[in-house]
């Protein structure tokens, strides 16, 4: 079985985000390290080498077990992908109100931090951690 690439290290994640070169999604990232932080209760950490996760929990998959975060972000060409759980009850109803964004089976993409409301963005991190926590896992 191969091993899974993405690990938290000891990278530091302000060069990480201080590295972004476009000014806006520097300041979009720090401002969502800031609502995960918050959520979480916890500091950033970087995992592999693009992503900031937050928290620590055991994602039990199908054929093994492995180290994950409780929510994540990271810049990628174009958008800012948020990890966080998907489908909870009240789930539907946040992306409803939380403006332009599109999203994939567990992630959230933003083109910017302008594009959504921030307050409701904050309440779909909170309530991701809430169900990360209470599952104990990620599927």
């Amino acid at each position: 079985m191969a091993e899974i690439k993405t690990k938290v290290n000891k990278a530091s994640v302000a060069k990480f985000l201080g590295a972004i070169k476009d000014d806006q999604v520097r300041k979009d990232c720090k401002r969502i390290a800031v609502i995960m932080a918050k959520a979480t209760g916890k500091k950033a950490e970087m995992w592999g080498t693009n992503i900031v996760g937050f928290g620590r929990m055991t994602y039990h998959g199908k054929s093994r077990s492995v180290e994950w975060m409780e929510a994540a972000f990271a810049p990628r060409k174009g958008v800012i992908t948020l990890y966080l759980m998907a489908g909870f009850t009240g789930f539907d109803e946040l992306l409803k109100r939380l403006g332009k964004h599109s999203r994939g089976k567990g992630c959230l993409y933003l083109k910017r931090l302008s594009d959504v409301d921030e307050a409701t963005l904050n309440k779909l991190v909170i309530a991701s951690v809430k169900q990360v926590r209470m599952r104990g896992e990620l599927s």
